[in-house]
């Protein structure tokens, strides 16, 4: 199946088909195109998993899974097929914005980013930063990073926009990092939509164990026994009155 999902100045192909691997139940296999006038896409994902993707600025083919599972690598000038197919889409571009006579941009800005750690925070650790952003049109967004107040790009990466069902587009931007107490970092998103940008801040915290209850407890053992020797006091006083 392929779908043209066009907001005039921007085009992206997206094909898409559904593989039968077995009996027991379906793949979905997805191919993602996109261009602009200054930007290129190109993308293989499998059950919504990014696979691989062609870095055009530093020209190769990046397998972006984790080490410790088996990567699915694809042949040998794959990388070259994208550059052609890209140069397609933008002559493909320039004849929809004559049919189209073009007109203007439609633009969407993006949510609130999120930003959250991939592994539980242990200082000394090293862990990954995650800043999440959605609901963006056109893509790509502009994401940037700072540690206590000062930019970072040293461990920063960030994966090729991922369409969403409403013609919106999805991107993931990661910074390498150890937790030290008293961090601050901040993950800013820039989009042509926005006047002004979106910034979260994420500082390092270490859950301590809590010892409320154990305190609470052991006030109300205190105030019983004091209970139990005072009425004991006044059941010996009494005692001796009579």
């Amino acid at each position: 199946m392929m779908m043209m999902m066009m907001k005039v100045s921007e085009l992206v192909l997206v094909l898409s088909c559904v593989l039968c691997v077995s009996a027991d139940g379906l793949h979905e296999d997805l191919c993602i195109i996109g261009c602009s006038d200054t930007d290129g896409e190109m993308m293989y994902s499998l059950d919504g998993e990014e696979l691989w993707y062609a870095d055009f600025i530093n020209k190769r083919g990046v397998e972006p899974q984790p080490s410790f599972i088996n990567h699915i690598s694809l042949v040998e000038g794959t990388y070259e097929g994208a550059v052609r197919f890209v140069q397609n889409c933008r002559q493909n571009m320039g004849v929809f914005r004559q049919a189209y006579n073009n007109p203007p941009v439609n633009l969407d800005p993006p949510s609130s980013p999120m930003i959250y750690t991939r592994d539980k925070v242990e200082l000394g650790v090293k862990n990954t930063l995650i800043c999440h952003v959605s609901g963006f049109y056109p893509a790509p967004v502009n994401v940037s990073w700072t540690k206590n107040e000062q930019k970072v790009t040293e461990g920063t990466s960030i994966n090729v926009p991922f369409p969403n069902k409403d013609g919106s587009f999805t991107q993931i931007s990661r910074l390498d990092f150890i937790p030290q107490l008293g961090d601050v970092y901040t993950c800013t998103v820039r989009h042509p939509a926005l006047n002004q940008p979106l910034t979260r801040i994420w500082d390092v915290e270490v859950q301590q164990p809590s010892i409320g209850p154990a305190v609470f407890c052991g006030v109300g053992l205190t105030v019983g026994l004091l209970g139990v020797a005072a009425g004991t006091f006044f059941l010996i006083k009494g005692n001796e009155c009579s």
